[in-house]
């Protein structure tokens, strides 16, 4: 981690699967049964969950999926450009940040099931928050190929 901010460090970030740091910050209390989800959960699954997200110039996420929405929420840093499609090559990109007026947007709810990646655009680093819904769970985590 000694490549990373002092304010970064402070945060307790690990490595993350995909790619950038990230530390989980919530994780709710309440259990959702398998029986109300949809079927294509395997068991329960927490209410909802979060994390803090960073990239670092030049990181990027690998290109993934997971069976739950998820929101994600800009804190700081550059913008962040985030591609999202039903399929990797339909993807579109989305840009994550704080100046309203030159186009960014401070969230967006990446749909179930739908790929994603990110990177930050300039070369500051870019802090995120994702919340999952229902939570978070690595059986509901997929890899995708690597491309560009």
């Amino acid at each position: 981690m000694s490549d990373l901010p002092e304010w970064a460090r402070r945060l307790e970030l690990s490595p993350h699967p995909e790619g950038g740091w990230y530390t989980e910050t919530w994780r709710s209390d309440l259990t959702v049964p398998e029986s109300a989800l949809p079927p294509d959960y395997s068991g329960s699954r927490d209410a909802g969950t979060a994390i803090l997200f960073l990239l670092m110039p030049g990181q990027q996420s690998a290109w993934h999926t997971v069976r739950s929405a998820e929101l994600w929420l800009y804190h700081s840093g550059g913008p962040l450009l985030l591609e999202v499609g039903a399929e990797q090559d339909t993807a579109t990109t989305h840009l994550l940040g704080a100046d309203i007026m030159a186009g960014e947007t401070p969230q967006y709810v990446v749909p179930p099931g739908h790929w994603q990646r990110a990177r930050p655009r300039d070369d500051q680093p870019c802090l995120v928050s994702c919340v999952v819904v229902p939570g978070f769970d690595f059986a509901d985590f997929a890899l995708g190929a690597p491309t560009d």
